[in-house]
């Protein structure tokens, strides 16, 4: 992602990320906690041979920064252009909505901050 934004990597010339954020795959972990979306993946099946998996959680990761309550045509259009030759889609599509109804329970089971 470059600047919060699902981006194709192979589309973009290093010298267009200069002074930009990237965020990776590895960029979504924080110490030993895998991200929500991460853990939605393994949890749902999302995940098969793994060549294409960092591109869709990525993706996935970007939508629901910008759309945290995404429907199935949602999440089917953030996810045009990655491709996957092992699966049907649909495992990658639960594992999505999956962790866009994880992310929401972990926002209402936070404590509002004190001023």
């Amino acid at each position: 992602m470059v600047d919060g934004k699902a981006v194709y990597s192979c589309m973009m010339y290093a010298m267009q990320a200069i002074r930009r954020k990237i965020t990776t795959i590895e960029g979504l972990q924080r110490g030993n906690e895998l991200d929500i979306v991460q853990k939605s993946f393994m949890e749902g099946g999302g995940l098969q041979c793994g060549y294409c998996t960092s591109g869709f959680i990525m993706s996935a990761r970007a939508l629901l920064d910008s759309n945290p309550n995404p429907d199935l045509p949602e999440v089917k259009d953030a996810l045009v252009g990655n491709l996957c030759r092992c699966t049907g889609y649909t495992k990658i599509f639960e594992s999505i909505l999956l962790a866009a109804k994880a992310q929401q329970q972990n926002e209402k089971g936070k404590k509002p901050k004190s001023s």
